[in-house]
């Protein structure tokens, strides 16, 4: 496996990502912000970032039912299970999930290569095989997992999903799929309500702070890499920040940005590549999501040595 690189990590943006949802708590504007801020604080370069490719139906099918395929593509869905996708289906929105999906994937074989990678996008881990929920269309962590498995390319990958929210979907898909390790730590009295078991499932109590947090999280990161994944796909959900409308952890900046730092530094001990994606956040100042994404990649990036 290589080691990460000693150069700037590659990062898969795209401007399509950000959709018009209406007046909605998922600001997809902060994509965009996150690269802009980066750009601006030097700390990425245009260079760096590189345009992703929509997922292929054969790739997609690898996860996904053919059923549920075919009511994407001809938006025949039903009022239930528009309620449970959470933000209204348009052709836009599919367009979006179906470039983010490969935005991941993409993601995912840069850093196989170069040790290291991001995805300013990514991470919806409620969408099941035959179903979205919670502002998730296709679970895209789980096609690329899936893709590079069966493809050959790795024989093992981790996620570790540190939204404050369970990889419900994710867990649900690879229940039985030794390829996968999934790992997820979140606020257990949160959504979803129904929690399908991870390999390895970690719930936090109601208004867990930094110390707290960080010391559960380098206690469960050895677990993990005794599995002894090629590949770790990284949730770097901004959502356990103290001030997010969706979440009831405590975690302050500063703490989220050690939480990345952990899970980076374990990464770069045992020589696996890694490729984050940015999962959720919404916090009530849009400002702070970003503030909290830029920092994730600005992790990545020092991981790296740059």
């Amino acid at each position: 496996m290589p080691a990460l690189s000693t150069r700037r990590p590659h990062l898969v943006w795209d401007a399509s990502y950000e959709i018009d949802l209406g007046p909605h708590v998922f600001i997809t504007a902060k994509y965009r912000l996150t690269r802009e801020r980066l750009l601006d604080a030097g700390t990425a370069q245009v260079e760096q970032f590189l345009p992703p490719v929509v997922a292929t139906p054969s790739e997609l099918a690898r996860v996904h039912t053919a059923s549920y395929l075919a009511k994407i593509a001809a938006d025949s869905f039903s009022l239930s299970e528009r309620m449970n996708l959470e933000i209204p289906f348009t052709s836009e929105v599919r367009d979006a999930m179906l470039l983010s999906t490969g935005g991941t994937l993409l993601a995912c074989r840069l850093a196989l290569e170069e040790g290291a990678a991001g995805h300013l996008g990514g991470g919806f881990h409620h969408a099941y095989a035959d179903h979205g929920e919670g502002f998730c269309l296709l679970n895209d962590v789980a096609v690329a997992a899936r893709c590079l498995c069966q493809e050959g390319v790795i024989g093992r990958s981790a996620v570790v999903d540190l939204d404050v929210h369970h990889g419900n979907g994710t867990a649900s898909i690879f229940a039985d799929d030794p390829a996968v390790f999934t790992f997820s730590m979140h606020q257990d009295n949160n959504y979803p309500a129904y929690k399908p078991p991870s390999d390895l499932d970690i719930g936090l109590e109601d208004g867990v702070g930094d110390d707290e947090y960080l010391s559960v999280l380098a206690e469960a990161l050895p677990g993990v890499l005794r599995e002894r994944p090629e590949l770790i796909i990284y949730l770097a959900g901004a959502d356990p920040y103290r001030d997010d409308q969706l979440g009831g952890l405590r975690l302050t900046r500063d703490g989220l940005r050690e939480r990345d730092r952990l899970v980076f530094e374990a990464a770069n001990r045992n020589g696996i590549p890694l490729a984050v994606v940015l999962a959720g956040g919404y916090a009530y100042r849009l400002e702070d999501t970003v503030a909290i994404h830029t920092a994730t990649i600005e992790e990545l990036g020092a991981s790296t040595g740059m």
